[in-house]
């Protein structure tokens, strides 16, 4: 019994795992065929079968940049037809998979810088019909508008089932404008609208990252390669396996769309939970949903990539002036920030040549005032000056007013006593008295009265020389300044005036009293008999004042007394105010003649420094009565930058032919005029006879302010109208006209052919064809350009790139084309030699040549180098002197393999030492590295810090011989150290096997300080080392 139960549940168990693998059984009478049945569908499928419409836009480009790419113009458009012709024969109404019933809706524009919808939605037998009226457009290439105008076409056309939307764009990728918003803004507005974009190749010559932008994601199934129309042998061939490819990727693309509505499933009894499943595939991705509500900020993203920079727009509407703004608060000052890295010092721009003077221009309006600059910090301390010389004695000042009067002394100190009287009338003789003794001597008496006053005395010695003043502030350096010619010799001076009187000096102070001796005692009465008179006693000590006596009678005059000695010198007192001026005094006697000045300039050390430091007075070249007028193209198959080089062009040609005529309705002279041309109707033109052209700078002026039209190609008609409007009604008599045409040789063909040489009817004009390739590397056409030099192919120029045309080797031919026998006009100078202008006169430069000394220079260049830097330092105006803070130095260093240098002389201005440095240079013959190299010259012949041997504010320039096959080791660490030692640099490299990667590094990445020449023999030429020269200063 338990067999039994254990065999039915086994039973069970399998009937159980059947239904969950197969699901449960049909009903009955359903499905028990041979054949399976469908089980019945929702009322909106059609016997199962889901409706799939398809609506197919085509975007073809017309514009210069496809018409242009294949000979003759216009072909390639034409195979584009013809590819998109095949492109909708192979679309068919058809049921898909038993699934989906697809069908199809076709509509297309064509564009270059405007829209033509040449098919609006129709069937695909309307649509071929309607895409034989497309025709070449020629202008500019506005990809974004196109996608824009596509999307609207595809998505404002509303029907009751939302149908499949598909895009095919055929292009090149590459646009001239972006008026729109770009390419990859647009493209990415249609795929929000549901609109799936193909990127179709026009041919090979494309701008894959365009083409990316515009193709649906994912891109390696929308852009997988696809091609129109590809050159084989010559020849075009329409890919059709592109064709397929595209139509498949939509057929299976539409069935995924339209077949998510379940036409096929109803309702069953439900089955048992099932087990878990693998986890499935990535799905597709879904319909774009309802736009959500606004989210708030989110965190900041990382920094994007940077973009590719977007085309030149175009120049706007010149806006009204607005209001003046009112004054703005004080913002607070912000944090400090921190210290920026050093810049590279910059190359100092050459001097250019003095423009002439130009007529004052009209007065503008006032401006507004400007706010009131922030202080500037205060200036470093100057070094202190050399001591002056002392100056001669100023002239006496006149005489100034008499002074008022003086307020009443004090009373003075009592006078000396007087001199003693004479001796009075003898009396009557006495009785003899006795004989006294002889008397006590009596004290010194007092110290005398003083003498009268001496006379004046000699004239003391010069007083020591006065402290020197306290050091003024360093005053700013000027502007270096012309010697004037030599002046002449001045009138004699007027007499100098009368000399002040001096002050009297001040009285001594008056000695002091001497003590008074005492009296002495009274003798005995005397007796005897008057003797003899006696000699006379010495002076007593003076008595009491007696009574005032009688005038007594006039002494005789005594004798001066003896010159007292000289006193103490007094303190000196404190300084008195400025007096009031005096008034002026007399004229003085004419003064003695002055010595003999210096030798003033001479006329010719005039002009010689006025021809060195201006170049005003250099020679003129003239070219007669010549006329030339340049006809350049300025269509979208040139491109911006080729049309810069176009510009360059004209007015470097026209700077070597010399002067221009002042007046354009001169006889005489060299007047310019200048056709750019595009499309018919945009040709702009400067004209010969332009009242407004009457100087080289107003020329230049006019040629700068062209702009890059990027149009279609009318060559034939510019040739016309460059005769009608600026040669025919304006050529002077006595004038030889010559035309310059720039073109890449092809034209539109909707141009007429026969105006190529219409230009040739005239034999007064000489017609020069230069043919240059355009932006997709096409080679020109030389049968077109021999149509315009009227047959002659020695007036044809062919070349490969635009950036010949400014090269000096053809600037030297179109210069001998243009004006074959020139005229040298100089000024008629005083002098009778013509010194040569000295280059680097008026900047200070340090020049250091870095000589590439290994085997592959050869010892017979090695001589032609040497040559080389010698020519330059004869050329170069060298300082005078180690004080000199104008003109140049030189050092040569040659290096060879790492660690073997040879300095041939450090830096010096002295021309005997850079001689005998270049003679003594020995050939090193050895392998190359120029990254030590460079990190020693640093070292040693620049030096650092106080043992720095560059002048201050000076320019540092490194010129490298090499041709850059060396060793790179430690290169960029030579670099960054020439960054920091802010030098520039300069190469010089010969030959065609050169490493042009290590030169760039050499020239800092500055092509234009790339100097090449084929040999080392070219660097001599006049040319070359002219514009050499002109570089480093």
């Amino acid at each position: 019994m338990g067999m039994i139960s254990g065999f039915i549940f086994l039973c069970m168990l399998q009937a159980a795992a059947l239904q969950l693998m197969f699901g449960p059984r049909p009903i009955p009478g359903r499905g028990d065929g041979p054949d399976p049945t469908p089980p019945p569908g929702p009322p909106d499928c059609k016997n199962g079968i889901i409706e799939c419409p398809i609506k197919l836009f085509f975007t073809i480009d017309t514009s210069e940049t496809i018409a242009l790419q294949e000979s003759p113009p216009g072909i390639l458009v034409e195979n584009i037809k013809e590819f998109t012709k095949i492109f909708v024969q192979r679309l068919a109404n058809e049921e898909y998979k038993g699934r989906v019933q697809i069908s199809w809706s076709i509509g297309g524009l064509n564009f270059s810088q405007t829209q033509y919808v040449f098919s609006q939605f129709t069937t695909k037998e309307n649509f071929i019909r309607n895409l034989g009226g497309i025709i070449y457009k020629g202008k500019g290439t506005f990809t974004d508008c196109a996608l824009k105008n596509m999307t609207y076409q595809l998505t404002h056309h509303f029907s009751v089932k939302k149908a499949v939307l598909f895009a095919v764009v055929i292009t090149d990728g590459h646009v001239t404008g972006s008026p729109c918003g770009g390419i990859k803004a647009m493209a990415e507005k249609a795929r929000e609208q549901g609109v799936k974009i193909f990127s179709v190749a026009a041919s090979r010559s494309i701008d894959d990252i365009g083409m990316r932008e515009i193709a649906s994601s994912p891109v390696d199934l929308y852009r997988d390669d696809y091609m129109a129309v590809e050159i084989v042998d010559g020849r075009p061939k329409i890919k059709t396996e592109s064709i397929d490819r595209i139509i498949k990727a939509m057929k299976y693309q539409a069935y995924l769309q339209c077949y998510e509505h379940k036409c096929f499933e109803t309702p069953g009894i439900p089955g048992p939970k099932g087990y878990k499943g693998p986890k499935g595939i990535k799905g597709d991705r879904g319909q774009i949903g309802q736009k959500g509500e606004r989210g708030g900020h989110g965190d900041p993203g990382i920094e994007g990539p940077i973009g590719r920079p977007g085309p030149k727009g175009e120049v706007g509407l010149k806006g009204d002036k607005g209001e003046m703004g009112a004054s703005g608060t004080k913002g607070v000052a912000g944090i400090s920030g921190r210290n920026g890295t050093d810049g590279q010092k910059g190359k100092t721009g050459r001097i250019g040549a003095p423009g002439c003077k130009g007529d004052p221009g009209d007065k503008g309006l006032d401006g507004y005032p400007g706010e009131v600059g922030d202080p500037g910090p205060p200036g470093d301390k100057g070094v202190k000056g050399y001591e002056g010389f002392h100056g001669k004695s100023g002239p006496p000042g006149p005489r100034g007013d008499e002074g008022p009067k003086g307020e009443k002394g004090y009373p003075g100190n009592p006078g000396p006593a007087g001199e003693k009287g004479t001796t009075g009338v003898p009396g009557a003789p006495g009785p003899r008295g006795e004989r006294g003794r002889r008397g006590s001597t009596g004290a010194k008496g007092t110290h005398g009265p003083d003498g009268p006053q001496g006379e004046k005395g000699e004239r003391g010695p010069f007083g020591a020389r006065g402290r020197p003043g306290e050091d003024g502030l360093k005053g700013s350096k000027g502007d270096q300044g012309l010697p004037g010619p030599r002046g002449q010799p001045g009138e004699p001076g007027p007499p100098g005036g009368n000399g002040t009187q001096g002050n009297l000096g001040d009285p001594g102070p008056r000695g002091d009293t001497g003590l008074r001796g005492p009296k002495g005692d009274n003798g005995r009465p005397g007796f005897g008999y008057p003797g003899p008179r006696g000699p006379t006693g010495e002076t007593g000590d003076p008595g009491r004042r007696g009574p005032r006596g009688g005038r007594g009678d006039c002494g005789a005059k005594g004798e001066p007394g003896d010159k007292g000695p000289l006193g103490d010198p007094g303190e000196p007192g404190q300084p008195g105010g400025p007096g009031e001026r005096g008034q002026k005094g007399e004229a003085g006697p004419d003064g003695n003649q002055g010595p003999v000045g210096d030798p003033g300039l001479t006329d010719c050390d005039v002009m010689t420094y006025i021809r060195e430091t201006c170049g005003c007075c250099d020679c003129e070249k003239r070219c007669g009565a010549l006329d030339i007028v340049f006809v350049i193209d300025s269509s979208e198959s040139v491109g911006l930058t080729n049309f810069t080089l176009e510009k360059n062009f004209v007015i470097n040609t026209i700077n070597r032919l010399g002067s221009m005529a002042s007046d354009p309705a001169s006889p005489t002279g060299t007047r310019v005029g200048v056709v750019q041309f595009s499309h018919n109707g945009t040709f702009e033109a400067i004209r010969l006879d332009d009242p407004n052209i009457n100087s080289m700078s107003t020329f230049k002026t006019a040629v700068k302010k062209l702009q890059w039209i990027a149009g279609g190609t009318f060559t034939p008609s510019a040739l016309k109208f460059a005769y009608d409007h600026l040669i025919r009604d304006s050529k002077r008599a006595q004038a030889k006209v010559s035309v310059v045409v720039i073109t890449d040789g092809r034209f539109d063909p909707r141009d007429d052919e026969d105006l190529l040489q219409y230009l040739c009817d005239d034999s007064n004009v000489l017609v020069n064809a230069i043919g240059v390739g355009d932006m997709f590397q096409v080679q020109q056409d030389d049968e077109i350009l021999g149509s315009i030099a009227c047959g002659k192919k020695e007036r044809v120029t062919q070349m490969k790139r635009y950036i010949d045309l400014v090269a000096d080797d053809f600037m030297e031919t179109m210069e001998t084309v243009l004006c074959p026998e020139p005229v040298i006009v100089c000024p008629d100078l005083p002098c009778g030699s013509e010194p040569d202008v000295a280059p680097c006169i008026q900047r200070p430069v340090d020049l250091v040549f870095l000589l590439d000394g290994s085997e592959r220079l050869g010892s017979k260049n090695f001589q032609h180098a040497r040559e080389f830097v010698q020519k330059v330092a004869d050329r170069l105006a060298l300082a005078r002197g180690r004080t000199d803070r104008m003109r140049a130095r030189l050092s040569l260093m040659e290096f060879g393999k790492d660690g073997e240098y040879h300095i041939a002389f450090p830096i010096t201005h002295n021309s005997t030492v850079i001689a005998n440095g270049i003679a003594g240079l020995p050939y090193l013959d050895s392998s190359s590295s120029v990254g030590p190299a460079i990190i020693h010259a640093i070292d040693n012949i620049l030096g650092k810090g106080n043992t720095r041997k560059t002048r201050r504010n000076t320019e540092i320039s490194f010129v490298f011989i090499t041709d850059g096959v060396t060793n790179s080791t430690s290169l960029d660490e030579a670099v960054s150290a020439m960054r920091g030692a802010q030098v520039i640099s300069t190469v010089i490299a010969t030959g065609s096997d050169v490493d042009q990667e290590i030169l760039t590094k050499l020239a800092l990445n500055d092509q234009e300080a790339i100097f090449k020449e084929k040999d080392f023999s070219d660097l001599a030429q006049s040319s070359s080392f002219e514009r050499f020269l002109k570089w480093i200063c």
